[in-house]
């Protein structure tokens, strides 16, 4: 007798288990998750720039390959405005009819610093949470190409993330809750005086978007320079504050 209620003891505990295991599994599934489990939500597309040829600027080089300085024609979406800062002269907007009429902007004719920035004509954007910045690049030489914004306060950052050197145009992305940020200096083209990094910057109203590489460019050919095919953004578009609907470029 004494070792028979042992073994009912041990039957006893594992029918319970086996019924309490059957309950769960029938439970519903929510019921399963941790207090603190959410579900990932994903900003919308907020533009992409494919850019294209504004045919009408005058071509300040030959027929096979035309080229001109930057003009607002050749944005391809009507909804953007695109600004470009520092030497505007050397920035060129550039398509090749031999190779499937491949249209980008690029930094090789720069003799100083540059940037370009896309600005929505009615709204701010929202780049916290899970917002990405996606581009199709080819860099040439040391140019590292890093992300800048202009936020609805005036205020000016640079990124950490990079697109560099590559022998062909190649895509890359990036979630911008990974970037880390310093200021920018916006009329020399150059990281803020204050050389520390801008901790939890507020990224949920800002009015600019766009790149640099810091650098000159070195000519004509495959030496450095940054070339840009096209750049996308994903982040909820904010109606911009009206006493703000206007600016003008430096």
């Amino acid at each position: 007798m004494s070792r028979f209620i042992p073994a009912v003891s041990v039957l006893g505990l594992l029918s319970l288990c086996l019924a309490g295991s059957d309950r769960l599994a029938g439970a519903p599934a929510q019921n399963l998750e941790s207090p603190g489990a959410r579900t990932a939500t994903y900003p919308p597309l907020f533009f992409r720039e494919d850019w294209k040829f504004d045919s009408s600027a005058p071509n300040v080089n030959d027929a096979r390959e035309p080229e001109h300085l930057i003009v607002q024609g050749d944005v391809a979406n009507p909804n953007l405005e695109v600004h470009v800062y520092g030497d505007k002269a050397g920035m060129r907007t550039v398509t090749q009819p031999y190779n499937k009429d491949i249209t980008y902007v690029m930094s090789l004719l720069t003799t100083s610093n540059w940037a370009i920035t896309l600005r929505d004509k009615d709204n701010d954007v929202d780049l916290s949470g899970l917002s990405t910045l996606r581009w199709r690049t080819r860099i040439g030489g040391f140019h590292l190409l890093r992300p800048i914004l202009k936020l609805a306060d005036g205020t000016w950052l640079i990124g950490d993330k990079t697109a560099g050197l590559s022998f062909d145009w190649v895509e890359s992305e990036f979630n911008l809750v990974d970037v880390r940020w310093r200021t920018l200096d916006i009329k020399e083209i150059v990281e803020g005086r204050e050389a520390k990094w801008v901790e939890n910057p507020n990224l949920s109203r800002v009015e600019e978007i766009g790149f640099t590489d810091l650098m000159r460019g070195a000519g004509h050919g495959s030496g450095g320079g940054s070339r840009i095919d096209w750049i996308q953004v994903s982040g909820k578009p904010v109606p911009r504050v009206a006493s703000r609907t206007t600016r003008s470029s430096p």
